[in-house]
Protein backbone atom coordinates (compact mmCIF):
# COMPACT_ATOMS: atom_id res chain seq x y z
CA UNK A 1 0.00 0.00 0.00
CA UNK A 2 2.73 1.93 0.58
CA UNK A 3 4.84 1.40 -2.13
CA UNK A 4 2.25 1.61 -4.78
CA UNK A 5 1.65 4.81 -5.39
CA UNK A 6 5.86 6.03 -4.92
CA UNK A 7 6.39 3.65 -7.81
CA UNK A 8 3.47 4.82 -9.73
CA UNK A 9 4.78 8.73 -9.01
CA UNK A 10 8.73 7.70 -10.05
CA UNK A 11 7.24 5.62 -13.17
CA UNK A 12 5.86 9.13 -14.44
CA UNK A 13 9.07 11.11 -14.21
CA UNK A 14 11.07 8.19 -16.18
CA UNK A 15 12.63 6.67 -13.16
CA UNK A 16 14.45 3.73 -14.04
CA UNK A 17 13.03 1.30 -11.12
CA UNK A 18 14.05 -2.32 -9.61
CA UNK A 19 11.22 -3.85 -7.25
CA UNK A 20 12.78 -6.32 -4.85
CA UNK A 21 10.13 -8.35 -2.85
CA UNK A 22 11.92 -9.88 0.26
CA UNK A 23 9.26 -12.65 0.80
CA UNK A 24 9.08 -11.76 4.37
CA UNK A 25 5.17 -12.12 3.48
CA UNK A 26 5.15 -14.98 1.10
CA UNK A 27 1.48 -16.12 2.02
CA UNK A 28 -0.48 -15.97 -1.22
CA UNK A 29 -3.12 -14.31 0.93
CA UNK A 30 -1.11 -11.19 2.31
CA UNK A 31 1.25 -11.24 -0.76
CA UNK A 32 0.31 -11.97 -4.08
CA UNK A 33 -3.12 -10.51 -3.88
CA UNK A 34 -1.74 -7.06 -2.94
CA UNK A 35 0.33 -7.20 -6.06
CA UNK A 36 -2.67 -7.89 -8.34
CA UNK A 37 -5.04 -5.15 -6.54
CA UNK A 38 -2.84 -2.51 -6.07
CA UNK A 39 -1.90 -2.83 -9.76
CA UNK A 40 1.87 -3.01 -8.44
CA UNK A 41 4.30 -4.69 -11.21
CA UNK A 42 5.96 -8.33 -10.68
CA UNK A 43 8.79 -7.64 -8.97
CA UNK A 44 12.26 -8.17 -10.53
CA UNK A 45 13.64 -10.29 -7.97
CA UNK A 46 12.09 -12.30 -4.89
CA UNK A 47 14.65 -13.79 -1.99
CA UNK A 48 11.97 -15.88 -0.77
CA UNK A 49 13.34 -15.50 2.94
CA UNK A 50 10.10 -16.64 4.41
CA UNK A 51 9.03 -17.12 7.84
CA UNK A 52 11.41 -17.32 10.95
CA UNK A 53 11.92 -15.55 14.50
CA UNK A 54 13.03 -11.81 13.89
CA UNK A 55 17.03 -12.37 14.17
CA UNK A 56 16.50 -15.05 11.26
CA UNK A 57 14.52 -13.06 8.91
CA UNK A 58 16.91 -9.85 9.36
CA UNK A 59 19.80 -11.87 8.93
CA UNK A 60 18.56 -13.94 5.65
CA UNK A 61 17.35 -10.71 4.00
CA UNK A 62 21.14 -9.02 4.54
CA UNK A 63 22.67 -11.79 3.49
CA UNK A 64 20.48 -12.27 -0.10
CA UNK A 65 20.04 -8.61 -0.53
CA UNK A 66 23.50 -7.87 -0.34
CA UNK A 67 24.69 -9.16 -3.94
CA UNK A 68 21.56 -7.64 -5.87
CA UNK A 69 22.74 -4.15 -4.01
CA UNK A 70 26.41 -5.10 -5.09
CA UNK A 71 25.27 -5.76 -8.57
CA UNK A 72 22.45 -3.44 -9.78
CA UNK A 73 24.56 -0.35 -7.93
CA UNK A 74 21.42 1.88 -7.51
CA UNK A 75 21.73 5.43 -6.51
CA UNK A 76 19.11 4.87 -4.49
CA UNK A 77 17.81 2.25 -2.09
CA UNK A 78 13.41 3.02 -1.00
CA UNK A 79 11.98 1.15 2.27
CA UNK A 80 9.17 1.63 3.42
CA UNK A 81 7.47 1.17 7.02
CA UNK A 82 8.62 -0.90 9.98
CA UNK A 83 9.26 -4.64 9.24
CA UNK A 84 12.43 -6.62 9.70
CA UNK A 85 12.94 -6.49 5.76
CA UNK A 86 13.35 -2.46 5.78
CA UNK A 87 15.89 -2.52 8.63
CA UNK A 88 17.78 -5.54 7.04
CA UNK A 89 18.13 -3.68 3.25
CA UNK A 90 18.67 0.23 5.03
CA UNK A 91 21.72 -1.61 6.92
CA UNK A 92 23.07 -3.29 3.89
CA UNK A 93 22.79 -0.59 1.48
CA UNK A 94 24.35 1.88 4.39
CA UNK A 95 26.90 -0.49 4.83
CA UNK A 96 27.53 -0.33 0.99
CA UNK A 97 27.37 2.84 0.45
CA UNK A 98 23.75 3.28 -1.16
CA UNK A 99 22.10 6.33 -0.23
CA UNK A 100 18.59 5.34 1.57
CA UNK A 101 15.41 6.97 1.67
CA UNK A 102 12.88 5.91 4.37
CA UNK A 103 9.22 6.55 3.76
CA UNK A 104 6.95 6.61 6.35
CA UNK A 105 9.97 8.03 8.84
CA UNK A 106 9.36 9.51 11.96
CA UNK A 107 6.66 7.49 12.92
CA UNK A 108 6.39 6.17 16.52
CA UNK A 109 5.20 4.50 19.10
CA UNK A 110 7.28 5.11 22.11
CA UNK A 111 7.15 1.61 23.34
CA UNK A 112 10.43 -0.13 22.27
CA UNK A 113 8.92 -3.99 23.22
CA UNK A 114 7.31 -3.80 19.70
CA UNK A 115 9.85 -5.25 17.69
CA UNK A 116 8.70 -2.81 14.62
CA UNK A 117 9.49 0.33 17.01
CA UNK A 118 13.07 -0.85 17.28
CA UNK A 119 13.21 -1.41 13.13
CA UNK A 120 11.63 2.17 12.95
CA UNK A 121 14.68 4.18 14.93
CA UNK A 122 17.10 2.09 13.63
CA UNK A 123 16.31 2.64 10.19
CA UNK A 124 15.93 6.28 10.48
CA UNK A 125 19.49 6.55 12.22
CA UNK A 126 21.24 5.42 8.94
CA UNK A 127 19.07 7.15 6.38
CA UNK A 128 19.77 10.09 4.14
CA UNK A 129 16.21 10.90 3.26
CA UNK A 130 13.09 10.65 5.54
CA UNK A 131 10.03 11.10 3.67
CA UNK A 132 7.50 11.48 6.85
CA UNK A 133 4.01 11.60 6.91
CA UNK A 134 3.23 13.74 9.64
CA UNK A 135 4.47 16.77 11.22
CA UNK A 136 4.73 15.38 14.27
CA UNK A 137 6.90 12.66 12.72
CA UNK A 138 9.50 15.58 11.52
CA UNK A 139 9.88 16.28 15.64
CA UNK A 140 10.61 13.13 16.61
CA UNK A 141 13.35 12.86 13.91
CA UNK A 142 15.04 15.75 15.42
CA UNK A 143 14.85 15.02 19.06
CA UNK A 144 16.70 11.94 18.31
CA UNK A 145 19.19 13.95 16.84
CA UNK A 146 18.49 13.60 13.05
CA UNK A 147 19.74 16.87 11.03
CA UNK A 148 15.92 18.57 9.90
CA UNK A 149 17.94 19.11 6.42
CA UNK A 150 17.39 15.09 5.93
CA UNK A 151 13.67 15.43 6.71
CA UNK A 152 11.17 16.14 3.78
CA UNK A 153 7.33 16.01 4.96
CA UNK A 154 5.21 14.41 1.81
CA UNK A 155 2.30 12.87 3.90
CA UNK A 156 1.11 9.89 4.53
CA UNK A 157 1.12 7.94 0.78
CA UNK A 158 -1.21 4.91 2.39
CA UNK A 159 -3.83 7.61 1.53
CA UNK A 160 -3.40 7.91 -1.80
CA UNK A 161 -3.49 4.48 -2.23
CA UNK A 162 -6.96 4.34 0.20
CA UNK A 163 -8.74 7.31 -1.87
CA UNK A 164 -7.35 5.85 -5.40
CA UNK A 165 -8.78 2.25 -4.85
CA UNK A 166 -11.84 3.20 -2.47
CA UNK A 167 -14.48 3.19 -5.00
CA UNK A 168 -13.56 -0.19 -6.31
CA UNK A 169 -13.53 -1.62 -2.55
CA UNK A 170 -17.13 -0.31 -1.71
CA UNK A 171 -18.08 -2.27 -5.24
CA UNK A 172 -16.98 -5.50 -3.61
CA UNK A 173 -19.58 -8.55 -2.57
CA UNK A 174 -17.55 -9.67 0.80
CA UNK A 175 -20.37 -7.61 2.82
CA UNK A 176 -22.86 -10.30 0.86
CA UNK A 177 -20.57 -12.88 1.34
CA UNK A 178 -20.30 -12.88 4.72
CA UNK A 179 -24.02 -12.21 5.48
CA UNK A 180 -23.39 -8.85 6.63
CA UNK A 181 -26.21 -7.09 4.15
CA UNK A 182 -29.45 -8.13 4.17
CA UNK A 183 -32.01 -8.25 1.05
CA UNK A 184 -32.34 -4.79 1.28
CA UNK A 185 -29.17 -3.71 1.27
CA UNK A 186 -28.76 -2.45 4.82
CA UNK A 187 -25.47 -3.52 6.61
CA UNK A 188 -26.22 -5.31 9.59
CA UNK A 189 -24.27 -4.30 12.50
CA UNK A 190 -20.57 -5.82 13.08
CA UNK A 191 -16.91 -5.52 14.58
CA UNK A 192 -13.95 -5.99 12.33
CA UNK A 193 -10.53 -7.40 13.81
CA UNK A 194 -6.82 -7.75 13.14
CA UNK A 195 -4.98 -9.61 15.34
CA UNK A 196 -1.54 -10.92 14.71
CA UNK A 197 1.05 -9.23 16.72
CA UNK A 198 3.04 -10.95 18.35
CA UNK A 199 2.94 -9.07 21.72
CA UNK A 200 -0.98 -10.31 21.29
CA UNK A 201 -0.67 -14.06 19.73
CA UNK A 202 2.28 -15.48 21.51
CA UNK A 203 1.51 -14.89 24.73
CA UNK A 204 -1.28 -17.42 25.83
CA UNK A 205 -2.62 -15.57 28.49
CA UNK A 206 -3.21 -12.54 26.22
CA UNK A 207 -4.74 -13.98 23.32
CA UNK A 208 -7.42 -16.02 25.92
CA UNK A 209 -8.26 -12.85 27.18
CA UNK A 210 -8.56 -10.82 23.76
CA UNK A 211 -10.37 -13.97 21.78
CA UNK A 212 -13.20 -14.46 25.17
CA UNK A 213 -13.70 -10.53 25.02
CA UNK A 214 -14.39 -10.90 21.25
CA UNK A 215 -16.71 -13.68 22.13
CA UNK A 216 -18.22 -11.52 24.64
CA UNK A 217 -19.11 -8.99 21.62
CA UNK A 218 -20.12 -11.51 19.73
CA UNK A 219 -23.48 -12.41 21.61
CA UNK A 220 -24.75 -8.92 21.16
CA UNK A 221 -23.43 -8.39 17.39
CA UNK A 222 -21.19 -9.85 14.47
CA UNK A 223 -17.54 -10.18 14.64
CA UNK A 224 -15.59 -10.44 11.53
CA UNK A 225 -12.25 -12.05 12.33
CA UNK A 226 -9.69 -12.07 9.55
CA UNK A 227 -7.34 -14.96 11.01
CA UNK A 228 -3.67 -14.51 10.00
CA UNK A 229 -1.69 -17.58 9.85
CA UNK A 230 0.74 -16.67 12.98
CA UNK A 231 -2.91 -16.59 15.12
CA UNK A 232 -5.00 -19.67 13.42
CA UNK A 233 -1.43 -21.42 14.31
CA UNK A 234 -1.26 -19.93 17.78
CA UNK A 235 -4.67 -20.62 18.44
CA UNK A 236 -4.50 -24.33 17.41
CA UNK A 237 -1.41 -24.52 19.45
CA UNK A 238 -2.62 -23.33 22.47
CA UNK A 239 -6.02 -24.94 22.04
CA UNK A 240 -8.31 -22.16 22.23
CA UNK A 241 -10.57 -23.09 19.02
CA UNK A 242 -14.01 -23.42 20.94
CA UNK A 243 -13.21 -19.78 21.69
CA UNK A 244 -13.96 -19.19 17.87
CA UNK A 245 -17.40 -20.27 18.24
CA UNK A 246 -19.93 -17.58 17.20
CA UNK A 247 -17.56 -15.54 15.50
CA UNK A 248 -16.98 -15.28 11.51
CA UNK A 249 -13.58 -16.38 11.34
CA UNK A 250 -12.14 -16.11 7.52
CA UNK A 251 -9.16 -16.15 5.56
CA UNK A 252 -6.85 -12.86 5.21
CA UNK A 253 -8.25 -10.79 2.97
CA UNK A 254 -6.59 -8.62 0.34
CA UNK A 255 -6.77 -5.33 0.53
CA UNK A 256 -10.23 -3.82 -1.28
CA UNK A 257 -12.27 -6.58 0.68
CA UNK A 258 -10.43 -5.85 3.90
CA UNK A 259 -11.00 -1.16 2.75
CA UNK A 260 -14.63 -2.52 2.00
CA UNK A 261 -15.62 -3.74 5.57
Amino acid sequence: MKAAPVLRSLGSRGADQFLVHTGQHYDANMSSVFFDQLGLPRPDVDLKVGSGSHAYQTAEVMRRIEPMLTEQKPDLLVVYGDVNSTVASALVACKLGVPVAHVEAGLRSFDRTMPEEVNRVLTDQISDLLLTHSPEAEENLVCEGIDRAKVHFVGNVMIDTLVRLLPKARARSVLQDLGLRDGLDNTVPFVLVTLHRSSNVDNAGKLQRILTALAEIGRECAVVLPMHPRTRQRVAGYGFQALLDGLHVVDPLGYLDFLCL
